[in-house]
């Protein structure tokens, strides 16, 4: 499900590094960061509520003494007999805005599916499972679920047009984003004035040219998705939409959203 919700990327410029910890990188001041965690109820058109789903982030750990964020996304769908599931997690570097690795696996009540996708900078290739290395889509690459997060560092402040060609799969790309009109959405977890902000989403596994999401981002400086559209193929419209929200604990040189 989370596939068909995402997709496209752009270069975003890191922040300032905290001085008072100069032994490695840190984070630049994003609207995000360890400890956040969204979650949502899952609804489709042709079923109604089917189940919950959680966005949140998880670190910092440093492999190789890099800064890395684990971004994940699980989500459990049920109508009867009838169950779904998806889980994925994205390893983040956040100051360079980029992912070293991705992994997903969804069950559906027909298929499976399973990706394991690391990325080698310096030979410019990603490798899916035991697949043979093929060219990288970009060297700031980024992934579907990382993407989410990219959105929330967008300027929404007026009507725009951008296109990204930061997906790791050259495939994929591009991705043109329109920054659209404000609306008052109303959720379990408040309410929210939120921009629109509509994707044109490329994935030739999951749609006959392409599909479109639409996600509403609360104004306020967490840049909070509060509302996730997704128009499928058989199930009509997929809708995320925001239950409840912890915000990330105060860690040195990272931005402390206040809501």
């Amino acid at each position: 499900m989370l596939r068909s919700l995402v997709l496209g990327f752009a270069l975003l410029a890191p922040g300032a590094l905290d001085a008072q910890e100069r032994a490695r990188p840190l984070a630049p001041r994003l609207p995000f960061g360890p400890g956040e965690l969204l979650e949502y109820r899952v609804h489709v058109s042709i079923a109604g509520n089917v189940g919950n789903a959680v966005m949140r982030v998880d670190g910092p750990v440093s492999p190789d003494s890099a800064l890395i964020w684990v971004l994940h996304f699980d989500m459990d769908a049920r109508r009867g007999l009838i169950r779904a599931t998806d889980r994925t997690t994205s390893w983040l570097d956040p100051v360079r805005f980029a992912v070293s690795r991705f992994e997903k696996t969804e069950r559906h009540p027909l298929s499976w599916s399973s990706e394991k996708v690391r990325i080698d900078l310096a030979l410019g290739t990603f490798t899916d499972a035991d697949s043979p290395p093929a060219p990288l889509g970009s060297y700031l690459p980024l992934d579907e679920l990382s993407f989410l997060f990219f959105l929330r560092t967008l300027p929404i402040d007026r009507d725009s047009t951008f296109r990204f060609d930061r997906h790791f799969d050259p495939a994929r790309n591009p991705t043109f984003v329109r920054v659209m009109g404000e609306e008052i959405v109303t959720t379990p977890a408040g309410i929210f004035r939120t921009r629109i902000v509509e994707m044109d989403v490329r994935d030739p596994k999951r749609f006959r040219g392409t599909g479109t999401v639409r996600m509403y981002i609360d104004i306020g400086a967490c840049r909070v998705p509060v509302r996730i559209e997704s128009r499928m193929p058989v199930l009509g419209t997929t809708t995320l939409i925001l239950t409840g929200w912890a915000h990330p604990p105060r860690y040195p040189g990272a931005f402390h959203c206040d809501g």
